[in-house]
């Protein structure tokens, strides 16, 4: 007995020490990593800029125009000095510039925005020749020495044999290629150790000429390949008639940024902690356990996201947080499970291996439905709604790694110790060992959504929708701890000739938006002159017509590239009933949230369709769980009727439902309460849609089944049998 005691505590020790050890580590790291976290214009100020790159001479813009007009960007980005800039490449034509932390952006525009100049001077700095002499440049291999090296295509031949011919009889026999050539500040005498290091100077090639070239020629150099690559790409940006047009702009002070920053995350601390006394509530040891590796789950989310470099925003932090809440279901789940073993009347280690094995495939299902939303969110969204796409499948991940390995890990131990084999409920907490029926899937729940969708659909006929500056174009204002009243601005605005769309105050923030699309001079007249004005921090977005229509766009394939994807994955996983019963669900939730948001006029914006896209990604997550035990039920029980099925299952998984429900909520509520007003719409629209997708899945959902299934048993009962035909050996063979 003594020994049998002793091995308990051994097996004890373990996991004991796992805990002490996790908790330090998530203690001492988190700090560091919010430390070294690369941060958006929204949380630490500047400004973002989205660029057209087009042809000046009319042609179509191909890839390596772009390619090469990007190379120019960052080396003029390098000048500016900012650290961490954001370039990104959208579409075939478009460039995202965002300089976080940058507080001259009239400079910064006039450097980014302005042609590529590219030049050949010789050592004493003079100009030889510019780059209408070439047609461009691309990386080849040198024939004599086997090396990477570049190739130039020359247009003008005369100039260029002229220019070489005086370079190779001179006596240093060495000609400069610049980018950007600066008169007064740049001096080959001073780049000279620099020239040729493409990120830090913008002498770009310092060539050696032995005789006069009127045909194309190679740079020989020793080059790597993408050495060679990138000083062909920086030749093109300088040799290539291309401009870049501003299409839209957002401009964010620091103070803006460090305020929504620091209310975010104390949303989300209090978030977190209401989650874990609810779950040591609910689940007693288990949900101690599960708090632990809620913890983990935050530190490893945010330590993945830091080390591919991620940059973290405001979207970004509102993803964490309902991921924080779906990751909770994993156990959820889980203990559902082992309560339901243990209702059976099953010992604890039984119910705990049974439940395990039972809740395993119900959470692969709905982690990997919701993944597919955030892929597609992924592939179309622009910045912020990719970085809020990262985060949600970084999280999916960490969710399948953590709370079902982690926790599983660590429970293991304490049921092998036997620490609570005659205390289930001190181990997983209360459950009813006789469960009655309290719910029954009937029309009623159908009717009353009809009725909600209805007055949602009159509402939409009557208002449509609110659509902000993202889907209509403009220029937003916003003025921090502005002297004058919002009247008072508007007025003035109206005055200056502008057209006022709408206008609001949010605590100590003026908003006014404009219907027109300011172009960067008059952003920057229009910036200055307000903040002397009326004493204030401004801040200015611009969205044009070419943008609002990528939105629109891309909006509507995401959604419908949502659906198709989770019709697929469900048809193949389950049945293609079941998928259509998803479905049906899913534009139920959709539907009424747009209703919703059309009845109490709610602004439709960019991170209005994330949201979306996270109801859809949730309530099929909910779905799949009713669904995988409608499944198991129906194997199992193939003599009942799929009244009783259904109903078996709406009220097994009724507690579950609530719980996940409750504490996707919190965080959700806490940052509409507590977080940045910039994503107060989507935490609107997250709570309308959680709470809309508990319920389609609980009993639109499986009612749709239900009714499908009958169907297809009626059309196969009913369908006329072919008799067969008689057999007498002999006549028939």
């Amino acid at each position: 007995m003594k020994k049998k005691k002793q091995n308990g505590k051994k097996t004890l020790l373990k996991p004991i020490i796992i805990i002490l050890l996790l908790l330090v580590m998530v203690g001492v790291l988190t700090p560091l990593i919010f430390k070294s976290l690369k941060y958006g214009l929204d949380l630490q100020g500047g400004f973002e800029v989205l660029y057209k790159v087009d042809s000046i001479d009319g042609k179509k813009v191909t890839d390596d125009m772009v390619t090469s007009t990007y190379k120019t960007i960052m080396k003029r980005v390098d000048v500016l000095g900012v650290s961490e800039p954001e370039i990104v490449v959208e579409g075939t034509d478009r460039i995202r510039v965002g300089l976080a932390g940058v507080t001259d952006q009239d400079a910064a525009r006039k450097q980014i925005g302005q042609v590529a100049n590219l030049t050949f001077r010789n050592t004493s700095d003079k100009l030889l020749m510019k780059s209408d002499v070439i047609k461009g440049a691309k990386l080849t291999t040198d024939e004599q020495t086997g090396k990477p090296a570049v190739a130039l295509t020359v247009k003008d031949k005369d100039k260029f044999y002229s220019v070489t011919k005086e370079i190779s009889e001179s006596e240093d026999k060495t000609i400069v290629i610049w980018l950007d050539f600066q008169n007064g500040l740049d001096h080959y005498s001073s780049e000279k150790a620099n020239c040729g290091s493409l990120g830090d100077s913008r002498c770009i090639s310092a060539a050696s000429v032995e005789q006069g070239f009127s045909s194309d020629v190679i740079i020989r150099g020793n080059f790597t390949t993408e050495e060679a690559k990138s000083l062909a790409e920086l030749i093109n940006s300088g040799s290539l008639q291309t401009k870049l047009t501003e299409i839209s702009s957002k401009t964010v002070t620091a103070s803006f940024g460090k305020d929504s920053l620091k209310n975010t995350l104390i949303a989300g601390a209090i978030g977190l902690v209401i989650i874990m006394i609810l779950a040591i509530i609910l689940y007693r040891f288990s949900g101690f356990i599960a708090s632990i590796s809620l913890l983990v789950y935050t530190f490893l989310t945010f330590f993945i996201f830091w080390l591919i470099g991620g940059v973290l925003t405001l979207p970004g932090i509102a993803a964490m947080l309902l991921g924080i809440g779906m990751a909770i279901d994993a156990n959820v789940l889980n203990f559902s499970r082992i309560k339901d073993e243990l209702r059976q009347g099953k010992k604890l280690k039984e119910a705990y291996i049974n439940g395990n094995k039972g809740s395993l495939a119900t959470i692969l299902d709905a982690n990997i439905t919701t993944f597919i939303v955030a892929l597609i969110l992924f592939i179309f969204g622009e910045s912020s709604v990719k970085g809020f796409a990262t985060m949600l499948m970084i999280s999916i991940f960490v969710t399948l790694v953590v709370m079902l390995g982690l926790t599983r890990l660590l429970l293991n131990y304490f049921i092998k110790a036997e620490l609570f084999k005659d205390k289930p409920v001190n181990f997983v907490g209360k459950y009813q060992k006789n469960k009655k029926e309290i719910l029954h899937n009937n029309f009623k729940y159908v009717l009353v959504s009809l009725i909600i969708f209805i007055i949602g659909l009159i509402s939409f006929g009557i208002n449509k929708f609110n659509l902000g500056i993202d889907f209509k174009g403009g220029t937003s204002v916003s003025l921090k701890d502005a002297n004058a009243s919002k009247n008072t601005i508007s007025k003035y605005l109206k005055d200056q000739g502008y057209t006022i769309r709408e206008n609001d105050k949010n605590d100590d923030t003026i908003s006014i938006v404009l219907n027109e699309s300011l172009k960067e001079e008059k952003v920057t007249n229009l910036k200055n002159d307000l903040a002397e004005k009326y004493d204030a921090s401004v801040d200015i977005g611009v969205v044009s017509n070419v943008v609002k229509k990528e939105l629109v766009k891309n909006a509507i394939y995401s959604i419908i590239l949502a659906i198709i994807g989770i019709i697929i994955y469900i048809s193949l996983r389950f049945t293609f009933k079941f998928a259509i019963s998803a479905i049906i669900a899913l534009l139920h939730d959709v539907l009424i949230v747009c209703g919703i948001f059309a009845l109490l006029r709610l602004e439709v914006s960019t991170i209005f369709i994330a949201a979306i896209l996270s109801i859809i990604g949730y309530s099929i997550n909910d779905t799949v769980v009713i669904f995988d035990l409608i499944k198991e039920l129906k194997e199992k029980n193939k003599k009942e009727s799929l009244d009783t099925i259904t109903n078996l299952a709406i009220n097994n998984v009724l507690n579950r439902s609530l719980v996940t429900s409750i504490t996707t909520l919190i965080p959700v509520i806490c940052l509409m309460i507590l977080g940045s007003k910039s994503i107060y719409t989507f935490n609107i629209a997250m709570t309308f849609g959680i709470i809309l997708g508990t319920y389609s899945s609980l009993f639109i959902a499986p009612y749709i089944w239900k009714k499908l299934e009958n169907k297809w048993k009626s059309k196969t009962q009913n369908k006329p049998r072919i008799k067969e035909e008689k057999s007498i050996k002999g006549i028939n063979c």
